[in-house]
């Protein structure tokens, strides 16, 4: 057996990363509080981004930490399938609470990308239950992202996470995305004009007729580059899904726990799907943790279905479906949400971080800024003939400057923990000014 270095950093092989780049040029962080990192070399970098869009409350919250070191004491594994444990449902009852009306089914899945897929499958399940099996489309959005799975990346829209996996599941279709510069450039919050993309479903239709299963787009897209949506488009999605019985299945692994002021975008934009995948805020991402809230309508149709015979109903699941150190996770983080007020608190911050971001409007190279929440983007132009280079410098030069932001190409997106201060709202703007300036 070869022996290994204790920090040898060949072995992995790490995701969404130039590996090369990396492994010659490594940026570690060893420890997290509040709101900052620290790197390997002792500095401090404050974190601009909640880790990726997920630690919501906050870096090393003792709350969360004490609840998951005592459930590893009394139990720290139970299988799901055929039995339980006590905090499944519990926390179950507690995210069922907090999801809009109605959609108070939780299945629950260890990722966004798991959430994802979940949903694609309940929906197709659901037209079997309903006596329409030949509802097996399932149509997505350009530029859209719902993970790494097979489901999430057919259905996704970001040609980086597709190109090279094949054709992914057949019958898939796509929306327009909402992006629309000419319009609605440096907008702040929900653009004016695009509510008429969403019109494009009616085209699909017509093609497809009844075999569309479902439709799933998220509600803000988050890793393509923080695309709002447009004013009127999610309401008019809505009542075309619902015109032609087609399920509607919001994304909402970003934007859930509070990341835009409510406890889902359903709430805060006043429209309600009929299944929401939900994932990273769930747990602070202090134990991998998704899952997916349906519709009574929907769970009832499959788990009660006319003429079945007794037995499993949908033959789907993960080990760690409802992991035990999971949910005792999940519960102390919806605690500390409402203990300390967080989804208020992203909704009373909103204006100023709204006008930190959009006062660096003429620094260099900043082609466009959207925001919404706690949600951020600064769309820098690319170097002709080098998309995405100015963007990873700017990556880099932040991080060693003392600041993490997350770029999408030449974007920078940004999606602070909720917990963050004024002064550190501005501390942010001010770091990117600075960056933007030194940045060729």
């Amino acid at each position: 057996m070869a022996s290994v270095a204790p920090n040898d950093l060949s072995s992995l092989w790490m995701p969404f990363t130039d590996n090369r780049y990396f492994k010659a040029n490594p940026r570690l962080m060893v420890a997290a509080q509040d709101m900052h990192y620290t790197s390997a070399d002792g500095r401090r970098i404050l974190d601009g981004t909640a880790g990726l869009w997920c630690v919501n409350a906050g870096h090393g919250r003792e709350p969360i930490v004490k609840a998951i070191q005592q459930q590893a004491a009394v139990l720290d594994f139970a299988p799901t399938f055929q039995l339980g444990h006590p905090l499944a449902f519990q926390l179950a009852s507690r995210v069922a609470g907090i999801m809009p009306e109605g959609l108070d089914r939780i299945f629950f899945t260890n990722s966004g990308s798991e959430s994802v897929d979940t949903a694609l499958k309940i929906a197709l399940a659901y037209w079997r239950a309903k006596g329409q099996g030949q509802r097996v489309r399932l149509v997505g959005r350009e530029r859209g992202y719902h993970g790494t799975g097979f489901g999430g990346i057919s259905v996704g829209g970001i040609v980086t996470n597709r190109r090279v996996y094949g054709t992914g599941l057949p019958g898939t279709d796509h929306l327009p995305h909402t992006h629309d510069p000419a319009r609605n450039a440096f907008s702040k919050g929900q653009p004016e004009h695009g509510a008429d993309f969403a019109d494009r479903l009616e085209a699909l239709v017509a093609l497809h007729g009844d075999t569309i299963a479902a439709v799933i787009v998220e509600p803000l897209a988050g890793s393509t580059g923080v695309l709002v949506p447009p004013k009127g488009y999610l309401e008019r999605l809505r009542a075309i899904t619902a015109q032609h019985g087609i399920l509607l299945i919001f994304d909402e692994v970003i934007t859930g726990f509070g990341r835009i002021g409510a406890a889902t975008a359903a709430e805060r934009f006043g429209v309600t799907p009929d299944l929401i995948c939900l994932a990273k805020g769930l747990t602070n991402a202090a134990v991998p943790m998704g899952a997916v809230a349906a519709a009574r309508h929907v769970h009832d149709a499959i788990v009660d279905a006319p003429g079945d015979v007794p037995g499993i109903e949908l033959f789907h699941g993960y080990t760690y479906s409802s992991h035990a150190l999971a949910c005792a996770a999940g519960i102390a983080t919806l605690d500390l949400y409402a203990n300390e007020g967080l989804f208020a608190r992203a909704r009373a911050l909103e204006d100023r971080w709204e006008a930190a971001l959009h006062g660096l409007k003429d620094h260099p190279h900043v082609v466009d800024i959207r925001n919404f929440g706690l949600v951020g983007a600064i769309e820098l132009a690319p170097r002709p003939g080098q998309p995405g280079v100015r963007g990873q410098e700017i990556f880099r030069a932040m991080f060693d400057t003392g600041l993490l932001i997350r770029v999408t190409g030449d974007i920078i997106a940004l999606s602070p923990p909720l917990i963050i201060t004024e002064a550190q709202i501005d501390e942010i703007a001010s770091r990117i000014g600075d960056g933007l300036r030194q940045l060729a």
